[in-house]
C-alpha cells in the first residue's frame, strides 16, 4: 500500500490545525511546522476546506480551523477523500495484462484478495479519528495493539 503525497501532506496539514486548539492555524505556520511549501499548504487547505474538514476564517486574526471536533473526523473519510481506496473495482478494468480486458473477471482469486485488503484497511480506518492521531502513537499503539510484525 502506497500514501500519496497529497494523503500525507493534507492528514499532515489537518494535523497541525487539529493542534491549535480553537485558535486559527495560518499557512505559514503550517508551512514552518510541517516543513511543506507554501504552495503545497495552500493546495491541501483549498481541498480540505472543500471536504468539510477545515473552514477558513477571515481576518487579522484568521487562518484555518477545523470544521468539527477531531473525534468526529475518521481518518479513513480524510484519506478517501484526498486520494480514494487502495483498491477500486475499475482497477482491473485497466489491467488486462495486455488483453483488452482482464482473463480472469469472473472467479479471480488476485481480486478476492485486494477485495479482503481494502475492508480490512477500511474498518481500521473508519475506527482512528484525528482525536486518536492526536493523543500520539504511544498512545495510539496502547488502543489498538502493538503492530504485528513481518514474518
Amino acid at each position: 500500500m502506497k500514501i500519496t503525497a497529497q494523503e500525507e501532506y493534507g492528514l499532515r496539514c489537518l494535523l497541525r490545525v487539529a493542534h491549535g486548539d480553537g485558535e486559527p492555524v495560518t499557512i505559514s505556520q503550517i508551512c514552518k511546522a510541517e516543513g511543506i511549501s507554501q504552495p503545497n499548504v495552500a493546495k491541501m487547505m483549498r481541498l480540505l476546506r472543500r471536504g468539510g474538514f477545515v473552514k477558513s476564517i477571515r481576518g487579522h486574526d484568521g487562518g484555518y480551523e477545523l470544521a468539527r471536533q477531531p473525534e468526529e473526523i475518521a481518518v479513513g473519510e480524510v484519506l478517501a477523500f484526498l486520494g480514494g481506496r487502495l483498491y477500486d473495482h475499475q482497477f482491473c478494468d485497466t489491467r488486462g495484462g495486455g488483453a483488452d480486458s482482464c482473463r480472469h473477471l469472473s472467479g479471480c482469486r488476485v481480486r478476492s484478495l485486494w477485495l479482503r485488503i481494502q475492508i480490512a484497511v477500511d474498518h481500521s480506518l473508519r475506527r482512528i479519528t484525528l482525536s486518536d492521531l492526536l493523543q500520539g502513537e504511544d498512545q495510539e499503539l496502547i488502543r489498538l495493539g502493538p503492530p504485528v510484525p513481518a514474518p
